[in-house]
């Protein structure tokens, strides 16, 4: 058992039995804040003066304690705090006898537990933040300077199952934000508990710093690429290894490294399989919020929140009440009826009923084409190549352009290319294209088509 136990009294425990146990943690939050603004030295007038501005701003009722007396319940409030703080040795006086003071500080056992109070009160959110940065920083420097040992390896191993921990217990907590869910029968109540519940503890302050601020793969890939050049640098591992033993006198083997290396990388591998997690519990939070919502904003409205609402009126009623009650709603409903629970009634919306006559009219059917007609589609495509539709448009072109007039078309060879030399135009490799205006309808005598003005592209453009 580690030494420092020894050193805490008993009157140390009495904290977690006390009535006002959150008052005291309080107190020591905030006197460990002003004990790290003050250079860690705080005399008794500051102690007092720093809980007197905390506990002016709040309404605070005390009750008497285990080891407190009639004379210490006349003391002021802060006093009386500071004193049982001091009487069960959470804080400990240093006498100063250079400067005739006496010192008031907080003991090493005791600055364990205030961190461990400042951590659930969420003052240290940024922990991801903090354990990815240093694992970059870390492993930056011993893959670049010559006198960084083995110790700095171990160090970014104890930062990677850092932050893995820390993502696994923001994943096993965000399950008590669906029990909350189910408590709300209110809508503005679920609407506030996920605003002020969910969004400010999960998302703003814990998933925000994981995703949208995109620390860890900011740094992700420069660190998976430093441990993958390392570890099949071996002339680097022997280095390494020799440096160690002559500074450190430790023996070291190059396949030491390469484990270590691998467990630093399968750390990093766990880190992205429970971001994913995050992920898919903070996407079935979402739906099921929007659910929720939408059930609490209709219940009355629709088949199936007033069937829920009925169930759940018979369940919470005792055993002679209920059967009471289903005799009143049998009276006014036909329970027995398939079509009351059935899920047709309670999730999917019928559509309008067709008029009977509407039902009995032959439906339409699409009219084939005959062979006649597949076969002149057929050939048409076949007939002529592309280069000769293009330069049926090319070769009639001046200055870049071709308006299809009465002399354009006098053939049917003619019309049929100029048919497919518009078909053409609206693909992306085509010369050319259709201006886009509109154009009127030539008639001369034989052929009737549309007075179509084609443009060559220029080089590098595209169709539009």
């Amino acid at each position: 058992m580690p030494s420092q136990f020894s050193q805490i009294p008993d009157s140390f425990w009495s904290l977690f039995r006390s009535r006002n146990r959150q008052i005291y943690i309080d107190a020591l939050l905030q006197i460990n804040e002003e004990y790290q603004y003050s250079n860690y030295y705080l005399n008794r007038e500051i102690c007092v003066q720093t809980l007197s501005d905390y506990f002016a701003k709040r309404k605070v009722v005390m009750e008497q304690d285990e080891l407190e007396d009639d004379f210490d319940m006349l003391d002021p409030l802060t006093t009386r705090i500071l004193n049982w703080l001091l009487r069960t040795q959470w804080l400990r006086k240093v006498d100063d006898y250079e400067a005739m003071t006496v010192n008031i500080v907080i003991p090493d056992y005791a600055a364990v537990f205030v961190d461990a109070f400042a951590h659930l009160a969420g003052e240290d959110e940024e922990d991801t933040q903090v354990y990815i940065q240093n694992i970059y920083s870390i492993l930056f420097a011993f893959k670049n300077d010559p006198r960084c040992n083995i110790s700095l390896l171990k160090t970014a191993m104890i930062n990677t199952r850092r932050l893995n921990k820390t993502l696994q217990d923001m994943l096993h907590n965000m399950d008590r934000f669906f029990g909350s869910l189910l408590e709300q029968q209110f809508y503005g109540d679920l609407l506030r508990e996920h605003l002020d519940g969910y969004v400010e503890e999960i998302v703003r302050k814990k998933y925000h710093i994981l995703k949208t601020s995109d620390n860890f793969y900011l740094y992700k890939t420069d660190i998976k690429r430093w441990l993958r050049e390392m570890r099949q640098d071996l002339p680097w591992l022997e280095q390494v290894c020799q440096r160690n033993r002559q500074l450190r006198g430790l023996e070291i083997q190059p396949d030491e490294l390469v484990e270590q290396l691998d467990q630093i990388e399968r750390g990093f591998d766990d880190i992205e399989h429970r971001i994913s997690n995050m992920d898919r519990e903070h996407t079935r939070y979402i739906r099921a919020t929007v659910t929720r919502l939408n059930y609490l904003l209709n219940q009355e409205d629709n088949m199936k929140g007033l069937v829920i609402d009925l169930l759940n009126h018979l369940s919470e009623t005792e055993e002679e009440q209920r059967t009471e009650d289903l005799e009143k709603i049998g009276a006014l409903m036909n329970l027995s009826q398939m079509t009351v629970i059935s899920g047709k009634s309670l999730y999917k919306r019928r559509g309008p009923r067709k008029d009977f006559a509407e039902s009995l009219e032959p439906d339409t059917e699409t009219k084939e084409l005959s062979r006649e007609d597949i076969l002149n589609l057929n050939r048409m495509n076949n007939r002529y190549s592309r280069r000769e539709i293009e330069g049926f448009v090319l070769e009639r072109m001046r200055d870049g352009k071709l308006e299809v007039g009465q002399e354009t078309v006098s053939t049917d060879e003619e019309f049929e290319k100029l048919v497919l030399a518009y078909d053409y135009s609206t693909r992306k490799d085509s010369p050319y294209r259709v201006k886009d205006q509109d154009v009127e309808e030539i008639d001369n005598g034989r052929f009737r088509y549309p007075g179509l003005t084609f443009e060559k592209k220029k080089r590098g453009a595209g169709n539009d």
